[in-house]
């Protein structure tokens, strides 16, 4: 549901009492949250968000998680600056002190700093661009790999969490089943891929793969380039920001920013996993990421990419059976649609897998 003009005009306010508000606008195009820019005469912009609560159970626990990474970002790049601009957005204290504030309706909303001078894309621009997004996630996971992650609260119990969402998928079959022939093109892919739902965890019970820190959504809309030197600023959306594996990220960075066709594709047919862009993006990651990897973390990168297309495919095909209650949608197939983009995608990089893995390997060798 839309808030009012006035309404978010008084909750624009509760952030910043101190300025006459000049106006607030939808922004953006996330799923989950209800995302708008606010701005102000005599005071810098801020992203207001209403956080979606069906979706973060405990939204305390999201902001208390962004001053732990705030905390320990900024005493990190106190001991080891950087040579160039990075942001990571401010959280706005409301009126009464908290850093975030409730409204009448019972509404959580949290004020960010708007990265200024930067842009975001919705699918990748080029090679370049690919580059920097890699750079991007690995100076993200350098400047936190020392972040305990047990200092972090787990703000979505489960999340990328494949076999859970196999199980969940499989409880909305036993009351929901739509037909045609798309639903019987899903129902048959998965299937055909439930044996490989556990490889990560798996390795992570054997031991091979540890919990770390991560961003949790590090999808290409996240990044942010600056508008003059398209050089990487930041990485935004830190709802997601938890313990887990950093498998994870890069699986979902690189099946983000691989997919020109990006999420919403109208011809399945067009849809590929680009090995240019891979290697692209591999090659930004490693340049700040390599030293805190070991031989586990490489052997599992191929998995995670496959898996990560696989697992989103599979969320956006339960949420369309289950009646499009999580994923936002402008028509009641665009769920379908997605799910079968990404299953397009997997398919794709199932049939890359050689190259994909010699594009890992001959990187990780030269590191």
């Amino acid at each position: 549901m839309s808030a009012s003009n006035a309404t978010l005009e008084t909750i624009a306010r509760q952030f910043v009492p101190h300025a006459p508000v000049l106006a607030v606008r939808g922004h953006g195009s996330g799923y989950v949250n209800d995302t708008y820019l606010a701005t102000f005469r005599g005071a810098a912009p801020v992203i207001l968000q209403r956080i979606n609560t069906h979706v973060f159970k405990q939204p305390a626990q999201i902001m208390a998680n962004m001053r732990t990474l705030s905390e320990h970002v900024e005493a990190r790049l106190a001991r080891e600056p950087l040579d160039h601009r990075w942001v990571l957005p401010r959280v706005y204290a409301a009126a009464d002190g908290r850093d975030y504030y409730v409204d009448a309706q019972g509404g959580f909303w949290r004020a960010i700093g708007y990265v200024e001078r930067s842009r975001c894309y919705q699918t990748v621009q080029g090679v370049a661009h690919a580059r920097e997004a890699g750079y991007a996630l690995g100076l993200f996971h350098y400047l936190i790999s020392d972040l305990d992650p047990g200092r972090l609260y787990d703000t979505l119990p489960g999340f990328h969490i494949t076999p859970r969402y196999l199980e969940h998928y499989d409880r909305v079959l036993e009351t929901e089943h739509p037909g045609g022939d798309e639903v019987e093109v899903g129902l048959r892919f998965v299937e055909q891929r439930r044996g490989q739902a556990s490889v990560l965890e798996d390795a992570l019970a054997r031991g091979e793969l540890r919990l770390r820190s991560i961003h949790g959504d590090p999808k290409i809309n996240n990044f942010m380039l600056d508008e003059d030197s398209g050089r990487a600023v930041s990485l935004i959306d830190l709802d997601t920001v938890k313990p887990g594996l950093v498998h994870y990220d890069i699986g979902d960075c690189l099946r983000s920013c691989c997919n020109a066709q990006g999420e919403e594709s109208l011809n399945l047919d067009e849809v590929f996993f680009d090995l240019d862009l891979c290697r692209a993006i591999l090659e930004g990651y490693l340049s700040v990421a390599a030293g805190f990897l070991d031989a586990h973390d490489v052997a599992y990168m191929y998995e995670s990419v496959r898996l990560i297309a696989f697992e989103l495919g599979l969320r956006f095909f339960t949420d369309y059976l289950k009646g499009n209650v999580y994923f936002k949608v402008q028509h009641p197939r665009q769920n379908l649609r997605r799910a079968l983009g990404q299953f397009k995608l997997a398919e794709s990089i199932e049939a890359q897998e050689a190259d994909i893995r010699a594009i890992v390997t001959g990187l990780t060798d030269a590191e």
